[in-house]
């Protein structure tokens, strides 16, 4: 959805936005083993052998309409075409062979600069990329995922950063980091996702789904999230309902459903309450105007909540967040209705952000006269 709506954005302001179809088997896949016989490696292929199986898994045994449906919506609504590039070399080939180079090159948004467990830090996401003279290369909102970075990864960010044309962030969290290494400007923008604003051409696009549910949209842990939905779900009667999560390592919350990613929109736009503890969940929520729960991350997971409350934060909604112990705030939440004026402007100042960051650097492309192509 961040990646539609930054396209999309383009798009509508009369730009050429295409995707550089990166996808390296890590992400998803895990990637090759490293260092078998080192115990020190033991934990990142631990997380390389899960991603393996939980791959297979979701080949063999997983929902094959949705996995259809995903598929789908990658073709018709991202524009996704050509060959599936694996490592930076073959990205560079494709660029060097491109008769015209792009005007840009946007990386981001979500958490591409959060070092994964079984690769680390990866050049291409901040555009280290072998580019034709007159390419600027930017970040758009991208995250580091949490309110600090590990200090062995401060040289490699430090170095690949500064190589960047413009630098922009999606927590002031993150902008900090980048401003303390780079030495450089770096302003914190919304969330592609927050910039579009408006998803109803991809909700119309929805097969029939189910209404008046309690949408519960969780990742990384069940714990906390699962009791608020119990207490939720008693209050208002309404049965809770999870969309399929491949990597979920819980019991199931509620009743597991398999929407398709417009499916997805549409279910969380016909609910009657929302609760997360995912980012993207909670923005949707509030893009829809739909009462809703932050439930934050616990133990050792807490640093990955610092997203989710700075947006409530920016929006003013941060008496939204709540722990999983505590039910009488969960319960005065829910019969409290959202005042939406103050939070439509903070989002309208929000998006001018996002948008004039945008012109500039593209306005900055454009001076420099390179080819056609990406965002012009």
């Amino acid at each position: 959805m961040q990646a539609y709506g930054l396209r999309q954005w383009l798009i509508t302001r009369g730009h050429d936005a295409q995707f550089i179809n990166y996808h390296p088997s890590y992400v998803e896949e895990g990637g090759e083993f490293s260092r078998i016989w080192d115990p020190r490696r033991a934990k990142v292929n631990a997380k390389i052998a899960y991603l393996k199986l939980s791959t297979l898994q979701r080949r063999l045994f997983g929902n094959k309409e949705q996995a259809r449906a995903f598929e789908r919506f990658r073709q018709d609504a991202l524009g996704i075409t050509g060959k599936r590039l694996h490592t930076k070399a073959e990205v560079d080939a494709m660029l060097a062979s491109q008769a015209k180079p792009f005007d840009v090159i946007s990386v981001g948004s979500d958490q591409i600069w959060n070092p994964s467990q079984q690769y680390g830090l990866d050049p291409v996401y901040f555009a280290d990329l072998a580019v034709k003279p007159g390419t600027r290369r930017i970040s758009y909102a991208a995250s580091f995922g949490k309110n600090s970075i590990d200090p062995q990864f401060e040289p490699q960010v430090r170095t690949l950063i500064r190589s960047l044309d413009g630098i922009s962030a999606r927590e002031e969290s993150g902008a900090e980091i980048a401003r303390r290494l780079s030495g450089r400007e770096v302003t914190c923008v919304p969330d592609p996702t927050l910039l579009l604003g408006d998803f109803e051409p991809l909700i119309a696009k929805s097969e029939p789904i189910e209404k008046e549910r309690t949408f519960c949209y969780t990742l990384r842990t069940g714990q906390g999230i699962r009791e608020v939905a119990d207490q939720v779900s008693k209050i208002l009667g309404a049965e809770v309902v999870s969309p399929y999560n491949v990597h979920r390592r819980w019991a199931e919350i509620g009743r597991t459903i398999y929407p398709s990613p417009y499916g997805w929109l549409a279910t969380i736009k016909a609910s009657r309450f929302v609760l997360t503890n995912s980012f993207h969940g909670t923005v949707f929520a509030i893009l829809m105007r739909k009462p809703f729960l932050v439930v934050g991350l616990p133990g050792t997971k807490k640093s990955l909540n610092e997203r989710a409350l700075n947006l409530l934060g920016l929006v003013g909604l941060e008496h939204r967040f709540v722990t999983g112990d505590q039910q009488d705030v969960v319960a005065r939440l829910v019969g409290t209705e959202i005042d939406w004026a103050p939070v439509e402007q903070r989002l309208a100042a929000l998006q001018a952000t996002g948008a004039g960051f945008l012109e500039a650097q593209l306005a900055l492309a454009a001076q420099s006269g390179a080819g056609s192509a990406v965002s012009r």
